[in-house]
C-alpha cells in the first residue's frame, strides 16, 4: 500500500521507546508531522537525534491538567495513537492500590484525556481524523497475574466503540490495535523464560510473539485513509490467539 500522511499532525503518546518509538519514525517517513509524547527526556532526545523533523514533548500522562494545557499547545492535530502504557503485573491478592491507580491512569484515564481535547478541536474546525488505540489481546482474554492490566485493557475496548460511536458523525473513526506479546526490548526481557513464554505460545496458532512492525503496520491502517469505512473495531494483532 502506498501510504502518506503528507500534511497530517499526527500525536504519538508513549513514543520514546518500543512500538511509540518506531511508529514516530515510520509516520515521519510517511511525511506526517509527528508529536512525540514521552516521560523520559533522554528517550526523547535520541529520537530527536535520530529524526529531526519529530516533535517531542516531554510529560507525565497521569498530570491530567498539564497534559491537557501542553496538548492545546500543538493543536490543530489530524490524529492520535494513545500507545502509551504500564503493566505491574502480579498475583491479584498482592496488586494494591497503588497499582491499580497508575494502570488505570496511565491505560485508560489519559487515551480519554487527550482524545477528548483533540476531538474536540477538530469539531470545532469541522475535520474528520482518525484515533488509534492500543489495546492488547488482555482485554479479552484473562491472564495468569494481569488482573489490573486486562481490566484497563478491557476498558480500552469499550472506551474506543463509546467514542467511535459518538465521535463518527463528525467524521472522528476510533479504533483499538490488540496485540499478543510483542518482541520490544520490554516485551524480550519479560517472555525470555523460554517455560513462560511456551505456556503462551501453545495458545497462538501462529506459533509466534508479534513483531514491532506488524504491530505498527496495523495502527498505520487503521490511520490512513485505506481503512476509512473502519471504526469501533478491535484489530487482533496475536496470530490467532483470540480464535483460540
Amino acid at each position: 500500500m502506498n501510504i502518506s500522511f503528507e500534511g497530517k499532525r499526527v500525536l504519538v503518546t508513549g513514543a520514546g521507546q518500543g512500538i511509540g518509538r518506531d511508529l514516530a519514525l515510520r509516520l515521519s517517513e510517511y511525511k506526517a508531522t509527528v508529536i512525540a509524547i514521552s516521560r523520559t527526556k533522554k528517550f526523547l532526545e535520541t529520537l530527536r537525534h535520530e529524526d529531526p523533523k519529530i516533535m517531542t514533548l516531554e510529560m507525565d500522562l497521569r498530570d491530567w491538567d498539564a497534559s491537557r494545557a501542553a496538548v492545546k499547545r500543538f493543536l490543530p492535530i489530524d490524529m492520535v495513537v494513545n500507545n502509551a502504557g504500564v503493566a505491574t503485573l502480579a498475583p491479584f491478592l498482592q496488586l494494591t492500590k497503588e497499582d491499580f491507580d497508575l494502570t488505570m491512569d496511565v491505560n485508560v484515564k489519559a487515551i480519554f484525556n487527550i482524545s477528548q481535547i483533540v476531538a474536540d478541536d477538530l469539531i470545532k474546525r469541522k475535520c474528520g481524523g482518525s484515533i488509534v488505540n492500543v489495546s492488547s489481546q488482555a482485554s479479552q482474554a484473562a491472564i495468569k497475574d494481569h488482573a489490573i492490566y486486562c481490566a484497563s485493557k478491557g476498558a480500552v475496548d469499550m472506551l474506543t466503540k463509546t467514542m467511535a460511536l459518538e465521535l463518527g458523525p463528525h467524521k472522528i473513526r476510533v479504533n483499538s490495535v490488540n496485540p499478543t506479546v510483542v518482541m520490544t526490548a520490554m516485551g524480550k526481557l519479560g517472555w525470555e523464560d523460554p517455560e513462560k513464554a511456551r505456556v503462551m505460545l501453545d495458545k497462538i496458532p501462529l506459533g509466534r510473539f508479534a513483531e514491532v512492525d506488524e504491530v505498527i503496520d496495523a495502527i498505520v491502517y487503521l490511520l490512513s485513509d485505506r481503512s476509512s469505512m473502519i471504526t469501533g473495531a478491535a484489530l487482533p494483532v496475536d496470530g490467532g490467539f483470540l480464535a483460540t
